[in-house]
Order: C-alpha cells, then sequence, then structure tokens
C-alpha cells in the first residue's frame, strides 16, 4: 500500500482516518483499533487525528454512526422501491435487505450489533437517532399494516409496565407509531438478527455456510405470522 507523504495533503481527512480504520477493524477486529497506527499508515501526526477524534471511543462512535446510517439507508431504499401500497412486498424486501446488507458489510455489522469492545461503552443519546432510523422501515410498514387493519397481533403480549417510556423515546428518532408496531418490529428484527448473526459467524449448520434458504423461510414465516389476508 502506497501511502501518502508527509507533504501530500489528503483532501478529506476525516473520511480518510475512518477508511483506515475500517481496514484495520476487517484485519485485525475492532478491539485492536488504534488512532496511532492509522496515523502511522495515513503518514501523519497523531495531533492530526486528535483535531478530528479525541480519543479511540470518539472514532468508534463515529463508526457506529455512520455504520447504522448506511443500513438505515439499505432498508429505506429497499422499501421505496415497491409501491406504496404493497405493504407485504415492502416487508420482504426489508428482510432480504437486512441480510444483504450483512453480507456485504460483515464489519459494519458486527460493530453495531456484535460482540462489545472491551473499555467502549457507545453513547447511547449520540447513537440512538441513527439506530432508530435504521429500523424506521420495518416499523413504518408493519404500522402501515396496522392502520389497514391487517396486522395480526391476537394474543402477541403487551409491553410490561415499566418500559413503555423506552418505547416513547425510541418513537421521537423512528417515527410516532403506535406501541404495537414498535413492539412487532422489535419482535421480527430479533428473529431474522438472529439468523444472520449466525450467518456471519459461520454457525449455520446443518443448514450450511450459506443461510439463504433458512433466512427466506423466515421472512416467509414471519409474513404469514403478521400479515392477514395471505
Amino acid at each position: 500500500m502506497v501511502r501518502p507523504s508527509k507533504k501530500t495533503q489528503i483532501p478529506n481527512l476525516q473520511e480518510a482516518i475512518k477508511e483506515t480504520a475500517w481496514r484495520q477493524i476487517a484485519e485485525t477486529g475492532a478491539a485492536t483499533l488504534s488512532l496511532r497506527a492509522i496515523a502511522r499508515e495515513l503518514n501523519i501526526t497523531a495531533p492530526a487525528i486528535y483535531n478530528y477524534f479525541p480519543d479511540r471511543d470518539a472514532l468508534v462512535t463515529a463508526l457506529i454512526i455512520d455504520a447504522y446510517t448506511s443500513f438505515g439507508d439499505y432498508q429505506i431504499a429497499s422499501r421505496d422501491a415497491k409501491a406504496e401500497d404493497d405493504l407485504v412486498g415492502q416487508l420482504q424486501a426489508i428482510g432480504f435487505a437486512y441480510r444483504q446488507w450483512a453480507l456485504d458489510f460483515p464489519q459494519r455489522y458486527e460493530l453495531i450489533f456484535g460482540t462489545p469492545i472491551p473499555g467502549y461503552q457507545a453513547p447511547m443519546m449520540e447513537v440512538l437517532p441513527s439506530a432508530a432510523r435504521s429500523l424506521s422501515a420495518l416499523v413504518s410498514v408493519v404500522e402501515g399494516l396496522r392502520v389497514v387493519n391487517r396486522l395480526n397481533s391476537r394474543g402477541f403480549p403487551s409491553v410490561q409496565p415499566g418500559y413503555e417510556e423506552q418505547f416513547e423515546t425510541w418513537k421521537t428518532y423512528a417515527g410516532d407509531y403506535d406501541i404495537l408496531s414498535l413492539a412487532v418490529s422489535m419482535l421480527i428484527w430479533s428473529r431474522v438478527h438472529g439468523l444472520v448473526s449466525l450467518e456471519i459467524s459461520g454457525n449455520m449448520p446443518p443448514f450450511g455456510v450459506d443461510g439463504a434458504a433458512l433466512y427466506q423461510y423466515e421472512i416467509r414465516s414471519n409474513i404469514d405470522q403478521f400479515v392477514k389476508g395471505i
């Protein structure tokens, strides 16, 4: 890899730092992320990085927000590619887009959903807006099904007392939708998340390394369970 000389001006140093950080994560994992190592690779001084990211945790937070933003863009684009009244098609498209994004960007997926980085605690109020937006496409479709009386929620448990406030906070960023739609969306998310996480980590046997067939079955199962008139 050719590194920039000390006289070379990097047009967008902030983005160059983040791109180098993603390469480090891909090669050695997020736990070993080092600002000094990034500075060496870019052939700049450590203080130059500190102008953008005062410490490693600030950089990790920026990477997490970028990952959630990318994930949200992917989900929203997949929803909007379907007709507005095709709620089942939207739900299916969002589901497949979830897995495809994870396969395309496994380091980003692992950073936001995988093993915690030792010593790092994500600042919730900084991360929450992008995290909530990343699931807003799913919530909007489930809410759409509820509004037109096609959401099958018979027997769905109520949110436990004391946890309603968390959903109210979530609604600030994900959309002012009914709490039932939020709760159903969280269950659907947890199911697809579990399968994708197993596939990304290579733990899909006896279904093989590629979990496409099992994942398609789960998407269909969610639609059959929660959508009326199928």
